[in-house]
């Protein structure tokens, strides 16, 4: 199973080099459970986050919720230990004890937990106008969702399950293995459409099986622990090495058709995580190290909307072919877990989330609006409806935290103290 998904990873990275302009997805960002908290050495679950986005040295990442609260302050790429801003003396930790800062911590929690309905539904109009598309023949629609923007959600969602997995949290394993399966099932489409290589079909399918047992064996605890740390190594090299290669070929042929960035990535992966493994890093090179592949699944997460951009940019004609649902779902699902990545100050889970809600759910409906595939009172409550809902998320903190401007929020969340 393991060479499987070390030969996928290595196809991956070689097709993303090879193949052109049609790139992006549905995105499966950021998904969120109440009961685990988001974590810079853990990975961007964001994803629950979806991730659910918890302080781990592990290197998958997840946005989960916890409801403990820390007095140190953490530094933004630390985000593995997100917390509210420490206590300034007694009156602060009156007022922070106060009825009002735990119900909205109380909230916060829920909206997070919420989230997952839309993560859910999230795939299913993609998945249906698919559906249609291809039993009226019509293959060419299906171009809008190119499969190197799918393939780096899936492995975003894996880094995500392996996380929660190993934190033995049943529930974000469950949305996060849907984010598996239901983005695995647009890729099953695609490949129907002739719109991939099937020899990378059948490496991706080789990578889900031996992703899905291996987490599954992890968390019924029989697994081996040897084949558990290949399996958090080879989700990091493999992210690490996808994602530039990503970058760089969703430009070709503007930018030359070259393997290069994808070989220096792998190259450095394997040498960061080998020094890691051999104790040779010091303690906090081996922290960075197992950060790594939360933030590679969040910046992995935060590539598609650019993606999806650019592939509209080149192809207008091609916005048809996405699900206005699916883009309202996904600026919800991020949108949700906004006020709750503020509470807890946790920069990563917040840059993910908004990064999501704004250029992949709201930027996407502006193109269908544009192209006349909305009506304009659809594109304005959603866009009403966005921003007020992230603007109410600072006011709110600034309130329960007695402070006098919503730009110290801002600023405590960006800087960690």
């Amino acid at each position: 199973m393991a060479a499987a998904a070390a030969a996928a990873a290595a196809a991956a990275a070689a097709a993303a080099a090879t193949t052109p302009q049609r790139r992006c997805s549905t995105i499966l960002p950021f998904k969120s459970s109440s009961s685990s908290i988001p974590s810079s050495t853990t990975t961007i679950t964001l994803f629950n986050h979806h991730h659910h986005l918890p302080v781990s040295h592990t290197p998958s990442h997840s946005l989960s919720l916890p409801r403990f609260h820390f007095k140190t302050p953490i530094a933004a790429f630390n985000s593995d230990a997100p917390s509210p801003i420490p206590l300034d003396g007694e009156k602060r930790r009156v007022e922070l004890k106060s009825g009002s800062f735990k119900q909205w911590d109380r909230w916060t929690a829920r909206f997070a937990a919420a989230a997952n309905a839309p993560f859910l539904l999230l795939q299913l109009p993609q998945i249906v106008l698919n559906a249609r598309n291809l039993v009226a023949g019509n293959k060419a629609a299906l171009l809008a969702v190119p499969w190197l923007g799918m393939l780096s959600g899936l492995l975003g969602n894996l880094s995500l399950l392996s996380y929660f997995a190993k934190k033995k949290e049943a529930e974000a394993m469950l949305v996060q293995t849907l984010g598996v399966i239901s983005t695995y099932v647009v890729i099953v489409q695609l490949a129907m459409a002739e719109a991939m290589p099937a020899l990378y079909f059948g490496l991706i399918s080789a990578v889900v099986a031996c992703g899905l047992v291996v987490n599954l064996f992890n968390y019924l605890s029989i697994i081996h622990p040897s084949i558990w740390s290949f399996w958090e190594d080879l989700i990091t090299v493999g992210g690490l090495s996808v994602l530039p290669q990503v970058m760089w070929s969703t430009f070709v042929p503007y930018v030359p058709n070259s393997l290069l960035p994808g070989s220096i990535a792998f190259s450095i992966a394997v040498a960061a995580v080998i020094l890691s493994r051999t104790g040779k890093l010091s303690e906090g090179g081996s922290r960075f190290v197992g950060a790594l592949s939360g933030w590679t699944a969040t910046l992995l997460f935060m590539w598609m909307p650019i993606v999806q951009m650019w592939t509209n940019f080149l192809n207008p004609d091609n916005i048809k072919g996405l699900s206005a649902i699916s883009m309202l779902l996904a600026m919800m699902g991020n949108g949700l877990m906004v006020p709750r990545a503020i509470f807890i100050r946790d920069f990563m889970w917040f840059t993910g989330s908004t990064w999501a809600s704004v250029l992949y759910g709201w930027w996407n409906l502006a193109f269908l609006f544009w192209f006349n595939s909305i009506s304009r009172e659809f594109f304005v409550v959603a866009t009403a409806g966005l921003y007020l809902w992230i603007g109410m998320g600072f006011w709110k903190d600034t309130e329960v935290r007695g402070y006098n401007s919503p730009l110290r929020s801002l600023k405590e969340l960006v800087s960690g103290c």
